[in-house]
């Protein structure tokens, strides 16, 4: 059963996103909610709405949930790189540098949303059935040692903390 990750299973940064996982014994139940909580948020968000950018330098609605997808893959691949045990250190990502590659804009909304729940989907199958061993497994990515239960509670958090930044920066899922 995966479990809240100590300490040494992560570098110390990530440690924010961890700790916005709330304590839960169906965690992957909370994992698995997270797409239909994204599209609860914006449902009320137009495409031009979702194209635009809260100040200069920040990225529109559509360039977060692309940031999100791109981020789901990411480390995604990395806890299965170490549930399989293989041993090779991983590269770190820039993100400003994957959002500046690409244009997320030019993408729906809704499509942005439905590709982050099939990748949370096949997450979910891939990652819930992992023995104690194989969650507890370790790597390197960026240059940081990870197990596989620490990242997959990165993708958790890193999901909550953008979500609470939809809803104060760019003010949406409010009535106020």
């Amino acid at each position: 059963m995966i479990q809240p990750p100590a300490l040494w299973e992560h570098p110390p940064y990530y440690g924010r996103y961890i700790a916005l996982v709330p304590a839960a014994p169906a965690f992957f139940d909370l994992v698995a909610a997270q797409p239909g909580a994204l599209r609860s948020l914006l449902s009320d968000v137009g495409e031009s709405q979702a194209e635009a950018r809260p100040a200069p330098g920040e990225w529109s609605i559509k360039e977060v949930l692309g940031h999100l997808n791109d981020t789901e893959r990411i480390f995604a691949f990395r806890a299965l790189w170490m549930a399989r045990a293989d041993a090779q250190p991983l590269p770190g990502f820039e993100q400003d540098d994957y959002v500046r590659a690409t244009d997320f804009n030019r993408r729906s909304l809704s499509g942005l949303i439905e590709e982050f729940a099939a990748q949370r989907a096949s997450n979910v199958l891939c990652f819930q059935p992992l023995s104690d061993d194989e969650l507890l497994r370790t790597g390197t990515a960026s240059g940081g040692q990870f197990s596989v239960q620490a990242l997959l509670y990165m993708l958790a958090g890193h999901v909550l903390h953008h979500m609470e930044s939809l809803r104060v920066d760019y003010r949406v899922g409010r009535s106020d």
